[in-house]
């Protein structure tokens, strides 16, 4: 495919590696739908897109929610004429060991709430699956060649204090094979689905984290740097135009070799 010619649909395009996203696709050509939750933070992006001359509009929605979903697909489909790339960068963090002990009884003072498991499962997972469900939908049906782009995280590989969200990235890895073995088994054969799994990424909640502790940090870190939004937008470019990459998670971390746990 040609990004220039190219319909990208970013859920979470409003804020951190979406809003890259959208600007780095925007600036080379491609029509650009972002969706958000709050209609403030779309239009702050969609104006700086639209200042140099990106072709782009901004859809409030929520990514749990059916309803939002066939949406925000249906109005970029209205928009562009077409759909061909979602990136599903929508999701949350809500962080916390299952249990946590009192420290004089030994004796479990709280555990992970249902509600911060739930939040996280929803958000990182079902918006997910349902964001790539129904964008294959019109894909399908309007015969348009596509690629689907899960956002998975390094973290997959278990990460402690986050049991929600590794066990939301993780079965977001799997994804890519699993639905291209199912297009190959009905038959569907314009639509590929590759899933991007960064490291720790130069987004606000890391940058503006305590400086000690980011630097403990990047120790694990090959680079010895936080990967730079732009980079992972490179890498989903190169997805885009290199139609042998399919049915896999690509990993984009700066060499992350020890992850540690962040126990609390």
């Amino acid at each position: 495919m040609n990004i220039n010619e190219c319909v990208f649909l970013i859920t979470g395009g409003s804020s951190g590696i979406g809003e890259s996203v959208a600007n780095y696709f925007a600036r080379l050509g491609a029509r650009v739908a972002i969706v958000g939750r709050h209609q403030h933070t779309i239009d702050r992006v969609v104006n700086e897109i639209k200042e140099f001359g990106g072709n782009v509009i901004g859809i409030e929605g929520n990514v749990t929610s059916e309803a939002d979903t066939a949406r925000f697909i249906n109005a970029t489909v209205a928009a562009f004429g077409q759909l061909n790339v979602v990136v599903c960068t929508a999701g949350v963090i809500s962080d916390g060991t299952m249990l946590t002990l009192d420290k004089d009884t030994g004796k479990v003072a709280r555990k992970l709430s249902f509600d911060k498991w739930q939040t996280v499962i929803d958000d990182d997972l079902t918006g997910t699956f349902l964001t790539l469900r129904d964008a294959a939908e019109a894909m399908v049906n309007g015969g348009w060649e596509g690629l689907l782009v899960p956002i998975s995280s390094v973290n997959k590989i278990g990460q402690i204090g986050q049991l929600n969200y590794s066990s939301a990235k993780a079965a977001v890895a799997l994804m890519p094979k699993i639905i291209i073995g199912e297009f190959m088994l009905r038959g569907i054969r314009n639509i590929r689905c590759v899933g991007i799994a960064p490291g720790y990424t130069a987004t606000p909640m890391l940058t503006g984290m305590n400086q000690d502790a980011l630097k403990a940090i990047l120790e694990d870190v090959h680079l010895g740097r936080l990967i730079e939004t732009e980079e992972i937008a490179s890498m989903i470019g190169h997805c885009v135009v290199n139609s042998a990459l399919n049915a896999t998670t690509i990993e984009i971390t700066g060499g992350l070799c020890y992850p540690k746990g962040i126990a609390k």
